[in-house]
C-alpha cells in the first residue's frame, strides 16, 4: 500500500489548553487516570510531549485541569427548593462528592491536586455566597469553605478508594465484629456505644458531619492573622 504523503493528509488540529484538557478526560475515562501523562496524551493528540508544555507546567498541573472540568458537573443549585442555607451547602457538597467518587483516583488526586480553573471558582463562589446568606462571618467563611472541601474531598478518596476494593464488606464485617466483641471491663465505651458506633447511613453520617462543621464555623472566631506567633 502506498504510504499518504504529508501533503495529503488532513491537517491537525492546532493545540490548544483547552485541546489538551479535553483529550486528558477521554483518556481518564476510558483508561484511568494513571494514563493520563504528557506522553499518552502526546500519542493522543499526535504530537510530541514537549509541545504539550507549551500549555500545560507538569501533570499535576494537568490533573489539577482534569479535576476542574469534572467540577462543571457539580450542581451549584443542589437543594435550592429548601429555604435552609445549611441543607443546600450540604447539596453543593454532596454533589461534589459525588462527581469525585465516580473517578476514584481523581478522588485520590484531588487531595494534592489544586485546581483553579473557572469550575472550581464557580463552586467556590456559591459556597462563598450560601455562607454569606447564613450568616458566617466573612473571614470564619474564607477558612471555613476550605474546610468544608476538604472534608468532602476526603471522604469521596477514602469511600471511592473502599468500593474498589473486592475485600469491602469482608473488611466492614471485621470491624463491626471487633467493636462488638470488645470486653466492657477494658473497653467500656466502647462497649457501651457499639451500635451507634456503626449505626446510619453514609447519607446521615455526611450530613451530620457537615452540619457539624458549619456550626462550627458559625461559632469559632478565626485568629487574628496578623497578630506574630509566640
Amino acid at each position: 500500500m502506498t504510504p499518504m504523503s504529508r501533503r495529503e493528509r488532513p491537517a491537525k488540529p492546532a493545540l490548544s489548553r483547552e485541546g489538551i484538557v479535553t483529550a486528558a478526560v477521554a483518556v481518564m475515562r476510558d483508561e484511568g487516570l494513571e494514563k493520563v501523562t504528557m506522553r499518552r496524551l502526546a500519542q493522543e493528540l499526535d504530537t510530541g510531549a514537549a509541545s504539550l508544555y507549551v500549555y500545560v507546567a507538569n501533570t499535576a498541573e494537568l490533573h489539577a485541569a482534569v479535576l476542574d472540568e469534572l467540577l462543571g458537573a457539580v450542581d451549584l443549585d443542589a437543594a435550592a427548593s429548601s429555604g435552609d442555607w445549611r441543607r443546600r451547602v450540604t447539596g453543593v457538597l454532596t454533589s461534589f462528592i459525588t462527581v469525585l467518587f465516580a473517578h476514584p483516583a481523581l478522588a485520590r488526586a484531588a487531595l494534592s491536586a489544586r485546581p483553579h480553573g473557572q469550575h472550581y471558582l464557580r463552586l467556590l463562589e456559591r459556597l462563598l455566597a450560601l455562607l454569606d446568606e447564613g450568616g458566617v462571618p466573612p473571614a470564619q467563611a474564607a477558612w471555613g469553605v476550605d474546610l468544608l472541601l476538604q472534608f468532602a474531598t476526603t471522604t469521596a478518596a477514602e469511600h471511592s478508594t473502599r468500593q474498589q476494593s473486592g475485600a469491602a464488606e469482608q473488611e466492614w464485617d471485621a470491624l463491626a465484629r471487633a467493636i462488638h466483641e470488645a470486653p466492657a471491663r477494658t473497653h467500656p465505651h466502647t462497649n457501651a456505644l457499639a451500635g451507634r458506633l456503626l449505626a446510619g447511613s453514609p447519607e446521615q453520617r455526611l450530613g451530620w458531619c457537615l452540619q457539624v462543621v458549619l456550626s462550627g464555623m458559625t461559632d469559632v472566631p478565626t485568629p487574628d492573622p496578623h497578630l506574630e506567633r509566640s
